[in-house]
């Protein structure tokens, strides 16, 4: 059985991926800044964190509501990369399962997707491209 038939819901799937992701995201920077939902373990936070934590929570709000959602897409897929380059490697390895860097492979991987997709459905970039003037 074939599933091209889901291709024509791609720019709403694309729409909520970008929506759960974003705010799956901005979790972790109200972690670090409120403890919310969960307090973060470190305090005072050093001051990568804290560039860590603004990525997160403001770059995570705006892929969330589809805003500049390449350039925040872009920018968290790299705080990523950085994150298990730095933080999980070190611990483990190479090897995410090794390293409990998964959660940072897979941010980085699918922001990366996003910076090159866009937003989908949903999004405020996409509803500024349709009411820009054509060139």
């Amino acid at each position: 059985m074939e599933f091209t038939w889901l291709s024509r819901w791609q720019p709403q799937l694309l729409g909520i991926l970008r929506i759960v992701v974003g705010l799956l995201f901005m979790e972790h920077g109200l972690s670090k800044f409120f403890g919310f939902p969960v307090p973060f373990p470190m305090h005072p936070l050093p001051p990568l964190l804290i560039a860590a934590g603004v990525i997160e929570l403001v770059g995570g709000f705006l892929i969330a509501i589809g805003l500049f959602t390449r350039i925040a897409a872009f920018l968290a897929s790299g705080e990523m990369a950085v994150a298990f380059w730095t933080q999980h490697f070190p611990r483990g390895g190479f090897w995410p399962l090794a390293n409990k860097g998964e959660a940072a492979v897979l941010f980085c991987f699918i922001f990366l997707y996003l910076a090159a997709a866009g937003a989908g459905a949903w999004g405020i970039d996409s509803a500024r491209e349709k009411s820009a003037p054509i060139r």
